[in-house]
């Protein structure tokens, strides 16, 4: 008989959506005929006032004002604030929230956003259900504060730093596990060499060529027209390939960049679902440092330059890349040009890098976190 899963997320960026898709997909094809995972968004029938403000406040403040998005994280991290704010989400969440629950009767629940994780705990009790509930902290190495101010769940982790952090948060040793991350199946490996090399003629490069990705989320990358003018300013022979996502003004402002400038050697993407092959053509990527595309970057063997993160909630993923030396932080636009040409044209300093990644032995953690939920 197939136990059914609800697997709980919101969508706040991709770093929650992406890892629930990615187990529900693993556990689908490998133990469909045990478990059933049903894919939820938390937030379904809640007030559009509140999605708007959750949602595309958290997407909006990322992309035009993140200022605001640090200063609210900073604020949240006193403890009477953020346990404040949970409480009021929790009144308007629980709902509709509770409907979805009785409705499935899930044997488990996994829950891959903190706002979830006091509705959901509320509503068992309130219940009488005694239902398992997994958290799986999408944030691998500094976590929001809000993860782990209910102590009651089992917790995923990514890193045995943040498993520490956890247990000086008041969680038990016992119930926190520790994976690699989560990744979409494919960056299992890298490309095989030949097909990249098919795969980068096939996509107009010159494969004779060193190639450059300026690649962000979903909204593009931060400073994305800064970034550009300064590799065009550069007159370096390198290839060029900006990705921009869905910010349709970055796409305007890369070819008028690309008339002006004449630089051939440039290619823009709006919304492209063929990153993990740009990212495996590409010698170096200027990214942000959101934590699946530093990942996705490291798994494929390349070399991550950070252009920019967001305090504090990716302070850790840069300081991995940079402590570790599996890539470098340049958060000057002007010197990124010069600090990725010396990754190009030195071959020394890019093979310094390249071991690291490789000696660090990243896996996708997809398949064991998937097995741990599925057969625990």
């Amino acid at each position: 008989m197939q136990k059914k899963h609800l697997f709980l997320y919101l969508k706040t960026g991709g770093g929650h959506l992406a890892p629930a898709h990615s187990i529900a997909s693993y556990i689908n094809a490998k133990y469909g005929d045990k478990v059933n995972p049903i894919l939820s968004d938390g937030f379904k029938g809640v007030h559009k006032w509140i999605r708007f403000a959750i949602e595309d406040g958290y997407r909006l403040s990322q992309a035009r004002a993140i200022w605001l998005f640090e200063m609210l994280y900073a604020i949240n991290k006193f403890k009477w604030i953020g346990s404040s704010l949970i409480v009021i989400l929790s009144y308007f969440i629980r709902p509709h929230l509770e409907k979805q629950i009785l409705d499935e009767k899930p044997a488990k629940i996994v829950i891959f956003h903190f706002f979830l994780i006091k509705p959901v705990l509320q509503i068992l009790r309130k219940q009488m259900l005694e239902i398992p509930v997994t958290v799986v902290v999408t944030d691998p190495f500094t976590a929001h504060p809000f993860w782990f101010l209910d102590k009651g769940p089992k917790f995923i982790v990514f890193s045995e730093k943040l498993k520490e952090h956890a247990i000086q948060k008041g969680i038990q040793p016992g119930v926190i596990s520790v994976f690699p991350f989560i990744l979409d199946e494919k960056y299992t490996r890298p490309l095989n060499p030949l097909l990249s090399h098919s795969i980068k003629r096939n996509l107009g490069f010159d494969t004779c060529k060193k190639l450059v990705l300026i690649l962000g989320g979903g909204d593009g990358i931060p400073k994305g027209k800064k970034i550009l003018k300064n590799f065009l300013k550069s007159k370096t022979g390198i290839q060029v390939a900006i990705v921009c996502g869905n910010n349709h003004n970055l796409y305007k402002k890369a070819w008028e960049l690309k008339s002006k400038h004449n630089f051939s050697n440039l290619k823009i993407f709006g919304y492209v679902d063929f990153v993990y092959e740009l990212i495996n053509i590409s010698d170096v990527v200027v990214t942000k440092c959101g934590a699946s595309t530093f990942m996705e970057i490291l798994i494929s063997g390349k070399i991550p330059v950070i252009s920019n993160y967001i305090w504090e909630q990716e302070k850790g993923n840069m300081e991995f890349i940079r402590d570790n030396r599996l890539g470098l932080y340049e958060k000057s636009t002007s010197l990124l040009p010069v600090k990725v040409n010396e990754i190009i044209y030195n071959p020394d300093i890019a093979e310094i890098y390249k071991t690291n990644i490789q000696q660090k032995s990243l896996e996708n953690g997809t398949p064991s976190v998937s097995e741990f939920i599925a057969l625990e």
